[in-house]
């Protein structure tokens, strides 16, 4: 959606798309009857700072459906799924696939999770999962979606709990699994020879991925030559959250630069009851 220009004689503006919200059924109904710490139990899930839906479109015209694992800091802020770190990686791979704009995303938990061990826990959780079926419903049954892309283990579990019901086996569309954009920096720690290791490996199966699925996706927003991904990241693999996916008057540093949100402990304040948000040195149009 685009802001309507300004009127002759008002403060000239640039038109700024963005996401105009859950206006659309079924997802008004999804968002309006959300499940919560009854669901999802606090010891597990950070549902003190609230449900993160999705990411892209609802309208209808996506031809891919992205599926993460929970929200993180920025997306807690954003409220939308995968734009920090993960989400911008995430954004270059689609665009090797030429898809710049007609894409969906969702998480398979609505809430961050406290630690990886917590959301094992939940994996088969039928309660989690009957509202997430509700929601891999809308969005793949009787849709345009060509191709579903899970990024990580929990994401693929949630695709496959949804492929066996009824509705799931009904739909038939191109599915791969692959390994979750930060896992290098998690897996690896603070070791640099573990994280390249780890980072050309992910990127093999990115690329293997990517040759699979780039054929059958027929309708792409644009047609343009595969490039591969070598063995390390490098600039242009990591792209912008697009403002058209965002609410109305998120900064663009928001959408485009990492490390801004961060859990800290304040004193008394623990560390999950906090979020430290720091604009970035480039985004200060002051003099420190």
């Amino acid at each position: 959606m685009l802001r309507p220009a300004a009127r002759s004689g008002s403060m000239p503006a640039v038109a700024v798309e963005f996401d105009p919200g859950y206006v659309r059924e079924p997802f008004r109904t999804l968002v309006e009857r959300y499940p919560g710490r009854d669901v999802y139990p606090p010891r597990d899930f950070r549902v003190e700072w609230g449900p993160i839906f999705h990411r892209g479109r609802l309208d209808g015209s996506a031809r891919v459906l992205v599926i993460g694992p929970d929200p993180g800091e920025p997306e807690t802020v954003v409220r939308r799924v995968l734009v920090g770190e993960a989400g911008q990686r995430v954004q270059g791979f689609l665009a090797r696939l030429g898809i710049e704009r007609s894409y969906v995303m969702i998480n398979a938990f609505l809430y961050a999770a406290t630690t990886q061990t917590g959301a094992e826990r939940h994996r088969e959780d039928p309660a989690i999962a009957a509202d997430r079926n509700r929601w891999l419903d809308a969005l793949l049954v009787g849709t345009r979606v060509e191709a579903v892309v899970a990024f990580g283990r929990l994401s693929d579990a949630a695709f496959q709990r949804w492929k066996a019901t009824p509705a799931g086996q009904g739909v038939q569309v191109a599915y791969t699994r692959v390994s979750h954009p930060t896992q290098p920096d998690s897996g690896a720690l603070r070791d640099p020879v573990r994280r390249a290791e780890a980072t050309r490996t992910l990127l093999l199966g990115w690329n293997r991925a990517l040759q699979w699925l780039r054929p059958l996706i027929p309708h792409p927003d644009v047609t343009r030559p595969l490039v591969l991904y070598g063995d390390g990241w490098v600039p242009g693999d990591r792209l912008p959250i697009p403002a058209r996916d965002l609410p109305a008057g998120m900064p663009a540093w928001m959408a485009s630069s990492g490390g801004w949100a961060d859990r800290r402990a304040f004193g008394a304040v623990p560390k999950r009851a906090s979020l430290l948000i720091t604009v970035p040195r480039p985004a200060r149009d002051w003099r420190d």
